[in-house]
């Protein structure tokens, strides 16, 4: 995976690499299904370099008060930037998505890019989206769900058995059932108080054309790898890389590896009284 990138680095290269192409797959079902108010405010949580929040403020004119929230401090600053530049009225703010500082019933409409988010993660920030929501709000969030990444998981476990790591092999199936399914999201929607639950899914592919096109990629190497590895001792990690790298060249017999993710969009309106117990 190379030298560790700083917050800044990560920040420009998901802006440049990973909002172009990994991003607008999931921004796309917001933009097909998710209608925004005529006016009110709307916190857009996850809003990285904020390519996707300015464009929707574009779309639908200046009534509708964005605030938007990264855990990157650098995105939140290189989004800043972008809004002076077309002295769009944006709120951008960094903080934590698992507590947002917001007061509860806040906005009237609430949209997340959970897609970076680690899967384990999701329920306590639905909890967080849905408390800010006011009552009859919209809650909109993407996210990958189960079945992503199903290819690599596959190699990733051989790769992990030839590497002589076969006591982490467990580790992979950890990481297939932490995705969930969209039934288990449309369930935790509900429990926090989401009513009129809808959900889309597309089929996403990414190609490579080798598994050091794959392993280089920014989209891996700096995000999903990060978590794929995360359990796996580092003086390990090289060798089990070197394996994968093998493997991705050895089974796609000269044709491009293609990476699969689900990319759902689930959506619900908050109910006026909350779920009891």
């Amino acid at each position: 995976m190379g030298t560790a990138k700083t917050d800044k680095e990560l920040a420009f290269i998901q802006d440049l690499f990973i909002a172009a192409d990994w991003g607008e797959r999931f921004a796309s079902l917001i933009d097909e299904h998710v209608k925004l108010p005529e006016e009110g405010s709307v916190l857009y949580a996850g809003s990285g370099g904020g390519g996707h929040p300015l464009a929707l403020l574009e779309q639908h004119g200046n009534k509708i008060e964005f605030v938007c929230v990264d855990e990157n401090n650098e995105s939140v600053q290189l989004a800043r930037a972008k809004a002076e530049s077309l002295k769009a009225a944006v709120d951008f703010r960094s903080g934590s998505l698992n507590e947002l500082e917001f007061d509860d019933e806040q906005f009237d409409m609430v949209i997340a890019d959970l897609s970076l988010l680690t899967p384990e993660r999701a329920p306590v920030v639905v909890a967080e989206l849905v408390r800010v929501a006011k009552p009859d709000a919209t809650v909109a969030l993407v996210l990958a769900t189960a079945s992503s990444f199903g290819e690599f998981f596959s190699i990733y476990w051989e790769a992990l058995h030839n590497s002589d790591v076969s006591d982490h092999e467990v580790d992979v199936e950890n990481l297939i059932t932490a995705l969930p399914t969209v039934s288990e999201v449309e369930e935790v929607a509900a429990s926090e108080g989401l009513d009129g639950i809808r959900s889309w899914t597309e089929i996403e592919e990414f190609e490579y054309e080798s598994g050091e096109d794959f392993l280089n990629s920014p989209l891996v190497s700096d995000f999903l790898m990060k978590g794929w590895l995360k359990s796996i001792p580092e003086h390990w990690q090289a060798r089990v890389e070197r394996e994968i790298l093998g493997l991705i060249n050895e089974e796609r017999h000269s044709a491009e590896f293609s990476l699969t993710v689900k990319a759902t969009l689930v959506t619900g309106k908050k109910t006026q009284v909350p779920l009891v117990g």
